[in-house]
């Protein structure tokens, strides 16, 4: 067991044998008792991203679809390589709090990657535009929350990360008549799993194995489902319009 200097031994609940304890940084993430398993999908699935980057730039052969690939990859190798560097690295409290700011702030802009491409590819004149101004524009206001305020309350983010998330919805219809019902499908599901990724992070349940897999390793779990859904759909669309 380890007790970390941030917090008093003294006033801290017993801890189950072999589990450790790290201190709160206000981020209402940081949990008394850390999981083994904390961090560790996050570091398997940044490779895989990598790899799935290749293919989708590959698959782009016109500059929109190149750009839309590069920005999509980009902000998805984000997500998991800070995660999984802020969740498994015992950093001082600086990093610490450096880290998860942005390990925050990563979820709008993997949210306006994943509609880049969509917009680029699938949608057209005022809606493309309208789209992307929405997304980009939403993830830099969020990007900006989530930097100066740290301990915001848990039902506000997951709130707002849904929000932005599902207004997608509105574009939708003409991005499944321009490249077809699979990948938009395929995209919609994936937002699907976000968002059940999304309640389980704001109620903390479930909790299966609180020693090895707790909530927050489900909720991980969920955003690498939700991202192998939405990348599958994106490459669809890069393969028939990109």
């Amino acid at each position: 067991m380890t007790i970390s200097t941030g917090a008093r031994s003294e006033d801290a609940p017993p801890l189950p044998a072999g589990t450790q304890r790290r201190a709160d940084t206000g981020d209402h993430l940081v949990d008394p008792v850390r999981p083994r398993l904390r961090g560790w999908l996050h570091a398997a699935a940044t490779p895989l991203t990598f790899v799935a980057a290749t293919v989708l730039l590959a698959a782009a052969r016109t500059p929109a679809g190149v750009l839309a690939a590069l920005v999509y990859s980009a902000t998805s190798l984000l997500l998991f390589a800070v995660s999984a560097t802020y969740h498994l690295g015992r950093w001082p409290s600086r990093m610490r709090d450096l880290l998860a700011r942005w390990d925050h702030a990563n979820i709008y802009l993997i949210i306006a990657g994943t509609y880049t491409p969509l917009a680029l590819l699938a949608l057209h004149g005022s809606t493309q535009l309208w789209a992307l101004l929405l997304a980009w524009g939403g993830a830099a206001a969020g990007v900006v929350f989530r930097l100066r305020w740290l301990s915001a309350p848990r039902w506000l983010c997951t709130g707002l990360y849904l929000a932005l998330g599902w207004v997608a919805v509105f574009f939708l219809p003409e991005a499944g008549h321009a490249a077809g019902l699979g990948p938009v499908a395929l995209i919609m599901g994936g937002g699907l799993l976000y968002t059940v990724g999304g309640v389980v992070y704001g109620l903390r349940r479930p909790d299966p194995w609180p020693r090895w897999f707790g909530y927050h390793e489900v909720f991980h779990a969920c955003t690498i489902a939700a991202y192998a859904a939405q990348y599958a759909g994106i490459l669809l669309i890069t393969t028939r319009m990109g």
